[in-house]
């Protein structure tokens, strides 16, 4: 986002937003890796759950959103308060992106869908570690900080997608 646009969204806002974000790419390490340790899957089944976890990530997290404003204000959110909420959740259907390219390249010939799961996790768990060194820096604990906050955010991702792979879902 160009600064500008930075400054119309409210703090709380983006917060949520980066939150949702972070769940999102969690969610995802499990979905891919599952997939990858399942045995069975073909492109199409792959595009199938990685999409269809996506979306219903997505639909969930309207629906509570919605429900949460109707029982606090007695009203269902329209207008601005509406497209917070799809801003909010915008990741959780990016969530997808990276891991449909990568099946993407597979469907090419380019590797093995395996693979492409596999690095698919691996790119997320990447992308945690990334944003907890932001997050560190932000917070002004310095470099050392910063690497142990995105170790421990990549730690976080890793544990998820160990658990799965040892749970052999």
């Amino acid at each position: 986002m160009k600064e500008d646009a930075l400054d119309a969204v409210s703090t709380e806002t983006a917060a949520a937003q980066l939150k949702e974000r972070l769940y999102a790419t969690i969610t995802m390490i499990s979905v891919v890796i599952g997939l990858a340790g399942s045995g069975h899957v073909d492109v199409l089944g792959a595009v199938a759950t990685v999409t269809t976890a996506s979306a219903g990530l997505w639909l969930a997290a309207l629906v509570a959103d919605q429900q949460a404003h109707r029982v606090m204000h007695g009203a269902l959110a329209r207008g601005r308060e509406l497209r917070a909420m799809l801003f909010v959740s915008s990741p959780l259907l990016l969530s997808a992106v990276g891991p449909l390219v990568l099946i993407g390249v597979s469907a090419l010939g380019a590797m093995g869908l395996d693979t492409a799961l596999l690095t698919a996790a691996g790119v997320n768990v990447a992308t945690l570690f990334a944003w907890g060194c932001y997050g560190g820096i932000r917070m002004g604990g310095g470099t050392l900080f910063a690497l142990i906050a995105g170790a421990i955010d990549a730690a976080i991702g890793t544990a998820v997608a160990l658990v799965k792979a040892l749970a052999g879902h």
